[in-house]
């Protein structure tokens, strides 16, 4: 056998195990379950991820814009107890500014803070900031089967010249958000959902959070940077300096300390 002919058999032999290794949604017209599940196998597959992101403790960068353009950078630390739906994750969010120093805090369905070593209230726009990067994070979809979440595929999109599957998740709670994932390689490139104004006004902004950079950490796909928007303006840039997952967590850290006095008060 000559060398051409042994060449094209090999690039011949290598082209069908590229087709055939395709993802099944990338091989015709895909279900709305086909997308999602692909997209959760490229980040880790479901076992992975449920096993592996059990628990977390990343560390970063932030970067705030205020509406006159002023910048202010800090620092964030955030922590995480995976529960069985995200309804029953535990959550604390430790931030650092020039200025100030707080913690936000989500367990047992509620949302608390510390300033100063004390507890207190978040305001309300404050809290559903943080909130919405659960709600209206990448778990949302990562997570959809567990959180009970209903799955449409409004269609497809093709922006910059990347091609895109556009999908909906709504929760229990019937918070919705679309997502736009890429039909290549599978990955969250952005998001969208509307919600209340961060200004307090009562009315509805319109969100959208980009992800960049992603890489591979313990065998889950996360990206290391993550830009905010409200109504096309930048609010707020996060840039990943580390992430750990299945490490040992206290859960103290996620325990209202007043609750537990008012619990432990006969």
């Amino acid at each position: 056998m000559s060398r051409r002919t042994t060449n094209f058999a090999l690039i011949l032999a290598l082209l069908v195990f590229a087709l055939a290794a395709r993802p099944a949604a990338a091989q015709k017209d895909a279900t709305v379950e086909q997308v999602v599940e692909t997209s959760i196998n490229v980040y880790g597959t479901r076992p992975g991820l449920a096993q592996i992101r059990r628990n977390g403790y990343e560390r970063g960068r932030l970067t705030s814009i205020a509406d006159d353009g002023r910048t202010e950078d800090g620092t964030y630390e955030r922590r995480f107890i995976r529960g069985e739906s995200m309804d029953k994750d535990k959550v604390r969010l430790d931030q650092k500014m020039p200025n100030l120093e707080y913690s936000l805090v989500y367990g047992d369905g509620k949302t608390w803070g510390y300033l100063n070593g004390a507890t207190f209230t978040p305001r309300e726009e404050a809290a559903n900031n943080f909130l919405s990067q659960m709600w209206h994070g990448l778990d949302a979809l990562l997570r959809y089967k567990e959180n009970g979440s209903t799955l449409t595929l409004v269609g497809k999109d093709k922006q910059q010249n990347v091609d895109l599957y556009v999908i909906e998740i709504a929760d229990k709670q019937n918070r919705k958000t679309r997502y736009y994932i890429s039909q290549k390689f599978f990955r969250v490139l952005w998001l969208e959902y509307e919600a209340p104004a961060s200004d307090g006004s009562g009315q509805t902004s319109k969100y959208m959070r980009k992800f960049y950079d992603y890489q591979y950490i313990q065998g889950t796909l996360v990206p290391k940077r993550t830009v905010f928007y409200e109504n096309g303006k930048q609010k707020q840039e996060l840039r990943v300096s580390s992430v750990t997952y299945g490490i040992k967590m206290d859960d103290t850290l996620f325990k209202n300390p007043e609750a537990q006095a008012s619990t432990a008060t006969p």
